[in-house]
């Protein structure tokens, strides 16, 4: 297997790109108000209202104090709810309020102009390949119960 050029691991790459994608989404949301977790809670919420363990559910993958985080998330002092961006729905669900949904609008712009610059210079193929190499690799570990998934 051939190694990288620069000498550097994989864990590298992985490790810096996730500092530079967190750095990325705080600098453009910033102006916003907006955090990347709150982002991600928001446009998981445009999808449709969910209950507060549905949310954790879903946002686990990114997040993997979801569950614990999501009281604060929702309810704490910088939380969705008393911002005004989201607001009860039938049950315990939460749903976007309009504000949410136009502050949602916006930072998905947003966010679709990071991705943009994040992948400038690769095709569509080049892409598609790095995320199947990652998928396998996390596989091959989840199978060898190294990890739980």
């Amino acid at each position: 297997m051939e190694t990288d050029p620069t000498g550097r691991p994989l864990g590298y790459w992985l490790k810096h790109l996730h500092n530079l994608l967190e750095d990325g989404f705080a600098a453009c949301l910033a102006d916003l108000g907006v955090d990347r977790r709150q982002w991600q809670a928001l446009h998981t919420l445009a999808g449709g209202p969910r209950t507060p363990d549905a949310l954790a559910d879903l946002l686990a993958p990114f997040w993997p104090d979801a569950r614990a985080g999501v009281d604060g998330l929702l309810h704490g002092p910088a939380g969705l709810l008393p911002r005004g961006w989201a607001e009860p729905a039938d049950g315990d669900r939460v749903r976007l309020s309009r504000p949410g949904r136009e502050l949602h609008d916006a930072v998905e712009t947003r966010v679709a102009e990071l991705r943009a610059a994040v992948l400038t210079g690769l095709t569509h193929d080049q892409y598609a390949g790095t995320v199947r190499a990652l998928a396998v690799m996390a596989a091959n570990l989840e199978n060898r119960g190294a990890v739980s998934a």
